[in-house]
């Protein structure tokens, strides 16, 4: 198994917290942490909901969910940014 830190920001964080540790099989894809986390059900279904859109970062450097996360990655989620 491989220990990923989850990291969350703006108003995912206000919903789910700062951070957590998830357990993932070698070889896992952010879509698949993502998967594994809306299915703890409330409160991760409402903040990480695929009609939602959500931006995701591998090891600080944005991503797209088909990416692989290595060994102790860490792994964050975000809403889109709009400048203003």
């Amino acid at each position: 198994m491989n220990p990923v830190t989850v990291r969350y920001f703006a108003s995912l964080r206000e919903a789910l917290g700062s951070s957590e540790v998830v357990e993932l099989p070698a070889g896992s894809t952010v879509g698949q942490l993502r998967d594994l986390l809306l299915a703890r059900g409330e409160p991760h279904v409402s903040a990480l909901a695929r009609t939602r859109a959500v931006r995701c970062a591998l090891n600080k450097v944005l991503c797209s969910e088909a990416d692989i996360i290595g060994h102790a990655a860490e792994v964050a989620f975000f809403p889109p940014v709009t400048g203003g």
